[in-house]
């Protein structure tokens, strides 16, 4: 491996401290204000039209985008995962300024003015408003005088942008209310995640309100003294949340558990009101009906119509699934309750159904998911992913021991390329066949820890593009999880819907690592979001696949893969009361639809968004909530809880069920037979995870696929005829 021993680039530092982050920042604003300002007072095309072009104009702004993102995510990365509240305060302070700058220069009319000159002189402007739908390509771009697709693409979105950052509005009023609302939205997102990143609440409960919750995750658990003596202090968090909510006996526990968890973040509550509206407000002022129409636009779903028309369909088909699955459900919580004299009322609630999900899967299935996760340590499955990594897109995977760090680090110091000791690093290289050449750095950070983000999610650190010389910078890429942290007895073990979590996440890792664009915005997992998350999607399937299961297993005490056996009977749950998992995301998405479309903005200011929410989760799941037992539908605050909508899913999430139309097609068109074929898989890479954001997605899926996306496949996935239903 000495050939793989020396990145031409060194990874990024993790130096900051609670006043550089804050002064970085705002040189970084600094830096760009002053080239703008440059730009502005050099180049007047009302004078002299043709000083207006894409070199002059465009690309030193590019060049300086470019550059600054190598510390701007990182500086407001902190709030994320450092352990030093300050330094988180002083990250999330860094990203408030840089986002109020960016607001700044979205809405600078002097600059717009040049962008716009450079979309007219290059004739792009001309053949898009002759055929508004025409999609950018080769042709186009050659004809518009433009380098290359990504770059005449660059210039159609830049020049849109300002239009939508209010630039389209007259000067004065409307404009400067439309900027407050930039402003102050900003402020919100950034202040909802703090509060989600920074939320410590919990329960304290006996061994006895705990019964059956594994021994491994009780150990965990803080251990009450006073008036708690001999209690166990259960927080919010996933490692202690599911386990409870999947295996404590006492359904008074798993009640408490599941509303206070609602509850969390009800200080959030106000914020999501205050965003909706003022989001509404902002598309009104722009001149669209509503902050979805706005949104969409520029997805590929492109209209509301469209996503309410797919949503609604899925309901429709999943309805008669999702009861049958309720009653199926509703017998075994009988059975369960008569056998240990528990009351019965006859109803499925909430917070019964991780619990006889679970239980229905055992019995049924003869399945048992800590078995399982004994095949599935942490280590050696993150080992054996990456090796399939290798394998199917010609990678290689090195990690850096501690001397390794050290020797290249920047500063000599192996301690100043990670945020936290916990942090594991892989230097990443394309194999032989792919030229042996450098491709990034993966970081993971695997384990909960106070303060840290509390989902799984991937976060770009620093993005690849072409230099000012014609020389590649390199991404550099984190995984944020938060799997059970090893005890003294057992390594961290992962239940089979962690693996696929994990192995989900590791696909936006890869589809950053693997970006070769331009441009830094375009890099990686930059695209539109209703495209963003199929290529993960469709790489979850691995995770269903019997060949790929056993490479990625090792029993933890004797090495062995997992038997054949116990791989067919977890391939057997794969669509176990799959019609209730999609209802319950068909919940998230027809939530944030509705709150996103209302008819006016009055009908906005009197909706109460908590009994929404409550009442679109029992009306389309179909499982009961504590309205069934008389508590007011206003019981709980769960869009407080959900990060997804404040941080840029709004109008968006339905893209988690889109995209499966896409991720479905891909895997069943080119990798169903043979998911190892190396062929299939560089091909995979060259044509959809290379290109990022830099050309249509539409345009990306049909050269994969040789043909436009179907949906058939999707719906067969999910047992159902692909036949349009009647409305």
């Amino acid at each position: 491996m000495a050939k793989y021993a020396n990145p031409p680039q060194a990874p990024p530092l993790f130096t900051g401290t609670k006043e550089s982050i804050v002064s970085d920042s705002k040189a970084l604003c600094d830096r760009t204000r002053s080239l703008l300002d440059s730009l502005v007072g050099n180049i007047k095309p009302a004078e002299n039209p043709a000083s207006a072009t894409f070199e002059s104009v465009i690309r030193p702004q590019t060049e300086d985008e470019n550059e600054s993102s190598l510390s701007a995510r990182i500086l407001g990365f902190y709030q994320y995962v450092s352990a030093d509240s300050a330094l988180r305060d002083a990250s999330t302070e860094a990203e408030k300024i840089m986002d109020e700058f960016g607001i700044e220069c979205s809405m600078r009319e002097d600059v717009f003015r040049l962008v716009d000159a450079v979309y007219q002189n290059s004739g792009l402007g001309a053949s898009i408003e002759k055929d508004k739908d025409r999609v950018i390509d080769a042709a186009l771009a050659e004809s518009a005088g433009l380098q290359d697709v990504e770059s005449a693409r660059l210039l159609e979105k830049e020049r849109k942008s300002y239009i939508r950052n209010g630039l389209g509005l007259p000067e004065g009023e409307k404009r400067d209310r439309f900027k407050e609302i930039k402003k102050r939205l900003s402020q919100i997102q950034i202040e909802f995640q703090k509060n989600l990143n920074e939320e410590n609440g919990g329960i304290w409960f006996t061994k006895e309100d705990l019964d059956g919750v594994p021994q491994d995750v009780l150990d965990t658990l803080e251990k009450g003294t006073g008036e708690n003596e001999g209690k166990l202090r259960l927080t919010f968090k996933y490692p202690d949340l599911f386990p409870t909510l999947k295996f404590a006996k006492n359904p008074e526990t798993r009640r408490k558990v599941f509303i206070e968890n609602e509850n969390k973040c009800n200080q959030n509550a106000p914020l999501f009101k205050e965003a909706i509206l003022l989001r509404d407000e902002a598309a009104r002022l722009l001149g669209y009906p509503d902050h979805a129409s706005f949104r969409i636009e520029d997805k590929m779903a492109k209209t509301p119509k469209t996503v309410l028309d797919f949503l609604g369909d899925l309901k429709k088909r999943l309805a008669a699934g999702g009861i049958k699955e309720i009653e199926h459900l509703l017998a075994l919580k009988k059975k369960d309750h008569e056998a240990r004299n528990l009351p019965f009322d006859g109803n499925y609630y909430l917070w019964d159904h991780r619990y006889y999900d679970r239980m229905m899967v055992e019995q049924e299935y003869s399945i048992d998911e800590n078995a399982i996760a004994e095949y599935f340590p942490l280590k050696s499955t993150v080992a054996g992913m990456l090796r399939i990594f290798e394998e199917l897109f010609g990678l290689v995977f090195v990690e850096l021991t501690p001397e390794d760090r050290k020797r290249i680090s920047s500063t000599g110091k192996a301690e100043d390329i990670a945020w936290h000791e916990d942090v594991i690093i892989f230097s990443v290289w394309d194999d032989a066949g792919e030229g042996d050449g450098f491709v990034g750095y993966l970081y993971l950070d695997l384990h909960p820890r106070p303060g840290k983000y509390g989902h799984a999610a991937n976060f770009n650190l620093q993005p690849g593009f072409l230099k000012a010389d014609g020389t590649r910078r390199y991404p550099a890429t984190a995984l944020v999880c938060n799997f059970s942290k090893p005890t003294a007895k057992k390594p961290s073990l992962l239940k089979h819907d962690e693996v696929v979590t994990l192995f989900h996440e590791l696909g936006h890792g890869i589809h950053d690592l693997a970006g070769r664009t331009r441009y830094a915005r375009y890099h990686g997992t930059s695209t539109v979001r209703d495209f963003v998350e199929a290529p993960s999607q469709m790489l979850e399937n691995w995770c269903w696949t019997p060949s790929q299961l056993k490479s990625l297993s090792s029993h933890y005490e004797t090495g062995n893969p997992i038997p054949d056996d116990l791989i067919e009977k977890l391939i057997a749950t794969k669509h176990v009361n799959d019609a209730l998992f999609n209802l319950r995301q068909l919940h998230f998405g027809l939530f944030d639809m509705t709150v996103h479309t209302p008819k006016s903005h009055a009908e906005l200011e009197e909706l109460n968004v908590s009994k929404l929410y409550n009442d679109l989760r029992v009306d389309i799941s179909q499982i009961k909530g504590p309205e069934a037992q008389g508590m007011p539908s206003t019981w709980g605050n769960g869009q407080a809880t959900f990060g997804h909508l404040i941080g840029g899913y709004d109008a968006g999430y339905y893209g988690y069920l889109s995209s499966q139309v896409y991720s479905t097609d891909m895997f069943y068109t080119v990798f169903k037979s043979n998911p190892m074929d190396p062929i299939q898989g560089r091909r995979y890479r060259h044509t959809v995870l290379e290109k990022g954001g830099s050309q249509d997605e539409m345009l990306t899926l049909e050269q994969f696929l040789g043909r436009k996306p179907s949906s058939e496949a999707f719906y067969n996935e999910l047992g159902l005829s692909s036949e349009v239903i009647s409305k």
